[in-house]
């Protein structure tokens, strides 16, 4: 029964990764069971594993909770990364940090940053087709919001000429 449910919970997991490949839902999200496991086996890896297990165990984690439903995960995850960032030289390394941390400022609603941080990332790796598509979905993104903000602006402007008109009109 627990086997099954995990199978169930896992595929679901690896369908969510399949679609975002595939132009279905944008970026997969990750279940609490996920960052559960990956928060065990950081405790495990504490217990004598070789330094390069835990930086591992710590980045598992750190993808699992940018990709959360729940925002408290994604700025925990988001501080991880941040403080990891200054701590490895490496540019694959660093690439998917500013992966990940793209993802996290992007499940914040901070899509400004979340495109600076992309962009850092194709900086190392121009032609990464997951930062590419990252990328696209955080421009769609702003451009939307700011369709949507040039909305609510001329319809506070069209209330406010109307009010002013109806106000000169009872005057008159």
């Amino acid at each position: 029964m627990v086997c099954a449910l995990v199978d169930a919970k896992m595929g679901s997991f690896l369908e969510s990764i399949g679609n975002f490949f595939n132009g279905g839902e944008q970026i997969p999200w990750c279940d609490r069971d996920v960052i559960a496991g990956c928060e065990r086996e950081i405790a495990e890896a504490a217990n004598g594993d070789s330094e390069e297990r835990k930086n591992e165990s710590i980045m598992r984690l750190s993808w699992a909770l940018v990709h959360s439903r729940q925002k408290e995960d994604v700025q925990r995850g988001i501080a991880m990364l941040e403080t990891s960032l200054g701590n490895d030289k490496s540019p694959l390394h660093q690439r998917e940090k500013f992966y990940l941390l793209a993802v996290g400022y992007y499940r914040s609603n901070d899509y400004g940053r979340s495109r600076q941080l992309v962009d850092q990332c194709l900086q190392i790796a121009p032609d990464w087709r997951q930062a590419l598509t990252l990328k696209k979905i955080v421009e769609e993104r702003i451009a939307k919001d700011g369709v949507i903000g040039i909305g609510i602006t001329a319809t506070a402007v069209g209330l406010v000429i109307g009010g002013i008109a109806t106000a000169f009109a009872r005057r008159n």
